[in-house]
């Protein structure tokens, strides 16, 4: 009897045992499988890539956050049914953790969506190299609207982001300049927003060009150029205006007869719009003279020619 009971305790033991063993060999190989899983997704490197332009904008969440809220309380408070969050949301998954040279514009149409809005007939003014000046215009203009005033342009105007796949997922230090490559973060989301804001273009819309670039006033690699202009349609937009506008001072390298210029218009009477390009349009050259005012320029207000 002694002996049966001491056989009992030690089955009862080595049962024990095996349990504890089974037990431990699960916990090691679920934090085994975890591990890999995590590894996988989110890759811990040392260091991440450097690249030539500036890294993620610091505190980017509260940035977006801040002038979605703005924007649409303070600006144009009948977007008020836009949901930031989910902006902002939509915004991050289309660059963390992913490679910064692989975006796609599937990884910002949900963004597109959400961020998008009519814009009235008449008030599309597109820009290239009149970056200062065009936005001093809309500013005491409320009557044009540039890509930089929609929703979408106004949260990401001059603030940089890109992903990294190692942890964590946003790159702080350097983002990709488009001569590294082209689909970057940044490019892919100025192409996108550049192509939907022509799209929604309709009536008269208005283009201010640099008229003191050596280079020629209208340039064919420009988002303008390559993306905006071809994406006007011309079944909703009645006739586009050139605005062709010289530094107080600079150079007038080109007017409304000049080479870039002609090749412009040729490609806009192609698509069967309507033409006006003025040199110096006044009303700018008058904001441009607020700064300059004892200038020759400026003294009596008229057009260059």
């Amino acid at each position: 009897m002694p002996f049966q009971q001491g056989s009992a305790r030690t089955r009862q033991r080595t049962v024990l045992l095996v349990g504890i063993v089974v037990l431990l060999a699960a916990l090691v190989l679920a934090v085994v499988l975890a591990s890999l899983l995590t590894h996988g997704k989110h890759q811990d490197s040392p260091k991440m890539l450097k690249w030539k332009d500036r890294g993620t904008t610091k505190n980017l969440q509260e940035v977006i956050l801040g002038r979605c809220y703005n924007y649409i309380t303070e600006r144009y408070p009948e977007l008020g049914d836009k949901d930031c969050l989910k902006i902002w949301e939509s915004l991050k998954d289309a660059f963390i953790y992913k490679n910064p040279c692989n975006i796609t514009s599937e990884d910002y149409q949900p963004l597109m969506e959400l961020a998008s809005h009519p814009i009235p007939c008449n008030k599309s003014l597109f820009w290239s190299k009149t970056n200062d000046l065009v936005h001093r215009y809309t500013k005491s203009n409320q009557n044009f609207l540039t890509l930089e005033d929609t929703l979408l342009g106004y949260i990401a105007d001059r603030i940089s982001w890109c992903g990294d796949p190692s942890a964590p997922g946003i790159n702080y230090e350097s983002c990709p300049k488009r001569s590294e490559c082209e689909s970057n973060p940044s490019s892919v989301f100025w192409k996108m927003a550049s192509k939907m804001f022509a799209e929604a273009a309709c009536g008269v819309v208005q283009v201010m060009l640099n008229g003191s670039i050596e280079a020629g006033a209208f340039r064919s690699s420009s988002i303008f150029g390559s993306i905006e202009v071809f994406n006007l349609n011309p079944d909703k937009v009645s006739e586009v205006h050139i605005w062709l506008m010289h530094d107080i001072g600079g150079a007038q390298s080109e007017s409304c007869s000049g080479h870039s210029i002609q090749r412009l218009k040729n490609i806009l009477e192609e698509r069967n719009f309507k033409i006006i390009c003025e040199d110096n349009y006044r009303p700018v050259q008058l904001l441009q003279c607020v700064h300059n005012p004892d200038h020759t320029d400026c003294r009596l207000c008229t057009n260059s020619t």
